[in-house]
């Protein structure tokens, strides 16, 4: 890819972006103008003044994600940051998701053996066992609890730990590093995060060359490194991103997801009802949600006549899945909650090569998570009104940090 920077979009319309949620499951009141105009794509003004544009319809992101004039080079000067945090990633090694192909494909073939359907369904008894045991401390220690810090947060990074074979007596300190590098409210507090995670990972990748041991991490230094297909600086930053995207992003959706249908009884009802609605509740959580609507960023290579409009070589583009996700044309009153809907083409996860590469163990935990906490726990409430939740801004993965509950 091109290093020259893009003239700046310069639009006195261009509206500021992103925008913060006022409720846990509806899309700002900005997205839906978004949305509901009639052009495919949007410009926008970001934090630092510079425009970029918006995709606004769901055809129109598979068709932009799918195209190899669209880089996910988050080095690039040109690429579009929502933050100051998000910007301090351009000083990162590159990692899988920063990479464009044939590079990303060679390290997402590295890992791809552990995320696939078959491994993650024999990994369910392992998760039933974590989510029990983590029901069980928060009903003995009950009956009121924070949600996020008794059950949503340690769930998925226990999970993943068992994967990566990470320590998960360590879990205080990655996941405090973990919070500081998603939710980092400038460019410094990021990166000291990030190196933090970064020397963790290495001091593993280190440990694991002279003493293999079980999960991912292990295998990729024992059958990958020691052969030269990736370095240990690299590796490490790998596993930070797995380790973080494997935790924060299955937290979030986890505790959403429980205040969505909290917030919608007969929706609730039906799943209780009807455990076979589950699998088809979690895409529609999924689409929903959309916690992750900041990921989407990319920027141009190539003039792009896409949809009756250009996006011109190095001009930053931003899909996000929240708008998307939200297209009348493509999901039947968009705005409505509705678990028998068939919501499974969401954007959720992205689409193209760089589609999650660990949407299987996503899932699958949620699948678990939410049958058996509704089961066990079949009196949950929230503990404070909805309005009252303090909400993420939308520089970050959407989620509470707090999730005051009882029974």
């Amino acid at each position: 890819m091109t290093e020259t920077t893009a003239a700046p979009i310069h639009r006195d319309d261009a509206p500021a972006f992103p925008s913060d949620r006022t409720c846990p499951y509806q899309i700002p009141k900005e997205y839906v103008e978004f949305r509901d105009s009639k052009a495919p794509l949007r410009r926008v003004t970001l934090y630092d003044g510079r425009q970029a544009w918006v995709v606004t319809k769901h055809e129109t992101a598979r068709k932009l994600l799918a195209d190899p004039r669209i880089s996910s080079n988050r080095l690039s000067e040109d690429f579009p940051s929502v933050s100051p945090s998000i910007a301090a990633f351009r000083t990162s090694p590159p990692s899988l998701v920063n990479l464009d192909p044939p590079q990303h494909g060679a390290k997402r073939r590295m890992m791809i053996g552990e995320f696939t359907l078959k491994r993650i369904k024999g990994m369910r008894t392992d998760v039933e066992r974590i989510v029990h045991g983590f029901i069980d401390d928060m009903l003995a220690a009950g009956p009121t609890a924070d949600l996020v810090h008794q059950f949503a947060l340690p769930v998925p990074s226990m999970v993943i730990c068992h994967l990566l074979g990470v320590p998960y007596a360590d879990h205080d300190f990655f996941q405090n590093a973990s919070r500081r590098m998603v939710q980092g409210i400038d460019a410094q507090s990021t990166v000291a995060a990030r190196q933090e995670l970064a020397h963790y990972m290495g001091g593993l990748v280190d440990k694991f060359a002279t003493e293999p041991g079980p999960g991912l991490l292990s295998t990729l230094v024992t059958e990958q490194m020691a052969k030269g297909a990736i370095d240990r600086d690299d590796l490490a930053m790998d596993a930070v991103l797995v380790l973080i995207a494997g935790h924060e992003t299955t937290a979030s959706m986890t505790s959403l997801s429980v205040i969505t249908l909290l917030e919608h009884p007969d929706q609730l009802a039906a799943l209780r009802a009807d455990p076979s609605l589950i699998p088809g509740a979690v895409e529609e959580l999924l689409r929903y949600l959309a916690i992750a609507d900041i990921v989407g960023g990319r920027v141009a290579t190539a003039d792009i006549e896409i949809d009756g409009q250009v996006i011109r070589a190095n001009e930053g583009v931003i899909v996000s899945n929240a708008i998307a996700n939200r297209d009348g044309s493509v999901f039947e009153n968009p705005d409505d909650f509705d678990i028998r809907r068939s919501a499974r083409h969401h954007l959720a996860f992205g689409y193209g090569v760089h589609q999650c590469l660990g949407q299987n163990l996503a899932r699958l935990e949620l699948e678990v998570i939410l049958k058996a906490l509704f089961d066990r726990i079949p009196t949950l409430r929230l503990a404070v009104p909805v309005e009252e939740l303090n909400l993420r801004p939308a520089t970050t993965i959407q989620g509470v940090n707090e999730l005051p509950v009882t029974w």
